[in-house]
Order: C-alpha cells, then structure tokens, then sequence
C-alpha cells in the first residue's frame, strides 16, 4: 500500500484535488473531518480541550464553541496548546484507518487530505522532539502532495468559502485568513520537501490534468511496494 500525504494551505484547493482523486480510485480521508470527530462530546480529545480552555468554549447544547476556541487559538496566541491536544490523536486515528485499509486493500493508494503536514513536523522538532510520530512524517507517508495557489488567491477562496456578500463581513474573513496563513509555512519552503507539486490557479480543467497524470505516478509508485508496509 502506497500512502500518500495531501496538503496545502487554506484556500489551495487540497479538497478538491482530493475528490479527483478519490474518483480516480484512491482512498482518501480528511484530517478535519477526523478532527471534527474526536472533538465531539464524550470524547478524550473534547475533554482535554475543554479542561484547557475553560467550559466557555461550550455551547448550550454541549458541543464545542469553534469559533471561539479558533479565536483563543488563532488571536489568543494559544494555537500550540491546541494543536498539542488534537495532533497525536488525530495521528493515532489516521493510523488506525491504514492499518484498516491495508487489511482490506494491500495494494490501495491511502491519501490523507491535512492542511499542516509540514507544520506538525516543525512545531513537534521546535519542541525538540525527534523520534516521535509528529517529528517525523517518513515514517508513516510515502509520498507527499502539495496543492499550491497565490496567496492572494487563498485569502479570496477562503472568504468567498466562509462569509456573505456583507462587505464587513468578508473583511474579517479576509483578515482570519491572513492570521492562519501566519501560522502555516509559505508555499515556497514546502515545495522543497514535498513529492509532488500541483498549481491550482483556479483553473478545473487545468488543475484536473494535473492530478491524472499525479494519479499515474501514484500507481507507478505503488507498484514499488507490493507488500504491505510497516505502519510503526
């Protein structure tokens, strides 16, 4: 099994490269859709959030307030303490779904869609980490695929994604977007690590050839390891 790590930063366009590439055979899961999951109520990773930020972050109805945990995190400069909580247990589960793919499918392309690959490993080896799972992303992914976009053209995607036409409105949105993309390494200094490349300049037709032709080398390179990989 081939296992191949997607990312990119908000706005590049990361979900849509994975829906083609989910159509075109692979097996994909999102590290939000994940992360959504584990913060639900009743949860390990909820009760530590909520014991760290204080219950105002809860809702009336018992889930997490998002919004304004993203505003400690984000604004709050509390973002390391939140991501220290999530990581490791958004990684053990992405492990687990491997290991379950590779039980059904040895010779499956696994694709995790994550926003901060490349980040996870930064932040744990500025802790001074080096032989954890966080520390180190080899040993656990194969292939890496960065979906890349002007930065202009993210903060607009993203705006576009998450506010109204309320010119108000769309200018904190514009200003969110700016304060996580501060957080995220620059476009450029990913591409050195990662395996593969695509430009998603808002062009579908474009960015689809792309991802055909990624698909091909993809297999290509699966067909490097024909039996199951260790997962530790």
């Amino acid at each position: 099994m081939l296992r191949v790590g997607l990312t990119g930063g908000l706005g590049s366009g990361k979900s849509t490269v994975a829906g083609y590439l989910r159509e075109l055979g692979a097996e994909v899961i999102e590290a939000d859709e994940l992360g959504r999951a584990l913060m639900e109520p009743g949860q390990p990773v909820y009760a530590e959030i909520v014991r760290v930020f204080g219950p105002a972050i809860v809702n009336p109805d018992g889930h997490l307030n998002r919004a304004r945990l993203a505003e400690l995190a984000f604004q709050g400069g509390r973002l390391h303490e939140l991501n220290a909580i999530v990581h490791p247990a958004a990684i053990a589960a992405q492990r687990r779904w491997m290991d379950s793919v590779s039980l059904r499918n040895p010779a499956a392309i696994a694709v995790i869609e994550s926003a901060l690959i490349f980040e996870v490993e930064r932040d744990a080896r500025a802790r001074g980490e080096t032989d954890s799972v966080l520390a180190d992303w080899r040993r656990r992914i194969d292939r890496t695929v960065l979906v890349t976009a002007p930065d202009e053209l993210k903060i607009a995607r993203y705006a576009s994604r998450i506010s109204a036409s309320d010119p108000a409105t769309r200018q904190a949105a514009e200003a969110d977007a700016r304060l996580r993309l501060a957080h995220q390494m620059p476009d450029a200094e990913k591409i050195a690590r990662a395996s593969y490349v695509l430009e998603n300049t808002g062009n579908q037709a474009a960015l689809h050839a792309q991802v055909v032709a990624l698909w091909q080398r993809l297999t290509e390179d699966s067909n490097k390891f024909p039996h199951p990989l260790s997962l530790q």
